[in-house]
């Protein structure tokens, strides 16, 4: 097909009527003809054939654009665009380092570990071997980098860093999704206006806040002194409007899918939410942040200990016994005291639960969000709401009727016997 493409046509013209007018814009390159033995033979290469079609294109494009028809034009598009690569190239560097620092506590387990044990290997072996100095001194400086580095990779956590990437590259691929859904104009998304680019900005902020990319400075506190749920999403702005009155059922609600029983449904899930689910995982994080707490301070400890007792082994009397065995044991609690706290992985608990907790009051947060617009049909449909929140928490929506009665003033906390959640 590189020659040329060859056809005959009649050599009667086309009528008038049929004739197809060309635009200036939309002219199509002339085509070669010659006349042989009556038949018009046209010669039309490939290249030519190739540029008709771009000019066409192009030229519907402009006529599209003249129009007020394009897709997704403006300054609104351009800025969700914009959020959208920053969203996929967070994505990606949390990736990447959420697998870096999950090597780290992996190698440095492993690592520690192994200096402990060699220490404490050569330190019982000190009284007793020909080279008794050489293996105290070994022994002593096996002891005291593990307690260097046992006190580093505390102060760090590397398994709760990689459990902030983890869940950071989840929620920034949420957010890319929920961008171009905006872009594309596909479902319940909002489209490209100027608010919901704000609002897109803001979830880039709250991102970066909870969930930073740099070790130090700006690393997270691993051991705080109180423990708040993770947020990741921006502040609600209190509307003027007075909110409703849990404790009061408000006229009947009828329209875009909402009935007065699906709002107590829905406030009766929130106050199951903030009394039991979103309790029940600040209190394990308190029970698992005390436990790594004292770990953390024994480990470098023991470790110590054991280095300034591997000084002392082999020495002359009951002293230089009970200085080797001393620090043996010494290392092979520190072993052990590193092993419970980053083999089990207890800051990846930690951060576990307040992720969790956080789950659990933004789905509040956001119930109470809708309930608070006064105006139903400014709501999302209500059966849709209904269907979205019972996926949020594992539940199908029958399971949802049960908390009505929780919305009553009458009903007390103490009384609730179940959870909401049923997907953690």
């Amino acid at each position: 097909m590189e020659g040329l493409l060859q056809s005959q046509v009649g050599a009667a013209p086309l009528p008038a009527a049929t004739r197809p007018r060309i635009g200036r814009k939309n002219r199509l390159p002339c085509a070669r003809a010659s006349v042989r033995g009556g038949v018009r033979q046209l010669a039309v290469s490939i290249d030519e054939l190739r540029l008709a079609r771009d000019a066409v294109v192009a030229g519907g494009a402009e006529d599209h654009a003249v129009n007020g028809h394009a897709p997704a034009g403006g300054k609104a598009a351009e800025k969700l665009r914009a959020v959208a690569e920053a969203a996929a190239d967070r994505a990606e560097m949390h990736d990447i380092i959420g697998r870096q620092r999950d090597n780290w506590n992996h190698l440095l387990l492993h690592s520690t570990n192994s200096l402990t044990l060699a220490a404490s290997v050569m330190a019982a072996l000190a009284p007793a071997a020909p080279s008794m100095v050489a293996l105290k001194a070994s022994a002593g400086v096996l002891l005291a980098t593990a307690a260097v580095t046992m006190a580093a990779v505390n102060k760090i956590q590397p398994s709760q860093l990689a459990e902030e990437q983890r869940n950071a590259t989840r929620l920034w691929r949420q957010l890319e999704r929920d961008v171009r859904a905006a872009l594309d104009g596909h479902g319940a998304t909002p489209a490209a206006t100027e608010a919901y680019v704000q609002d897109a900005m803001d979830r880039v902020l709250a991102l970066d806040a909870a969930y930073p990319l740099p070790l130090l400075p700006g690393m997270l506190d691993k051991f705080p002194k109180t423990l708040e749920p993770t947020r990741w999403w921006p502040k609600r702005q209190v509307k003027n409007s007075k909110p409703a009155n849990n404790g009061t059922r408000r006229g009947a609600t009828a329209g875009n899918g909402w009935t007065q029983d699906l709002e107590d449904e829905m406030r009766g899930i929130v106050r199951v939410l903030r009394a039991k689910d979103e309790q029940e995982y600040v209190t394990a994080g308190k029970r698992v942040l005390a436990v790594n707490r004292v770990l953390a301070v024994a480990g470098p400890a023991l470790a110590g200990a054991g280095a300034a007792a591997a000084a002392f082994a082999g020495a002359a009397g009951e002293a230089g016994s009970w200085a080797s065995g001393a620090a043996v044991l010494c290392g092979a609690l520190a072993a052990a005291a590193n092993t419970v706290e980053h083999g089990g992985q207890l800051g990846m608990l930690f951060e576990l639960c307040r992720n969790v907790s956080g789950f659990y009051r933004k789905v509040q947060e956001d119930i109470e969000a809708c309930l608070d617009e006064a105006d139903v049909e400014r709501r999302e449909n209500g059966e849709v709401f209904e269907a979205k929140v019972a996926l949020l928490l594992g539940r199908s929506t029958s399971d949802l009727r049960q908390f009505r009665e929780m919305a009553l003033p009458s009903f007390k906390d103490e009384d609730m016997k179940d959870f909401a959640g049923k997907l953690f």
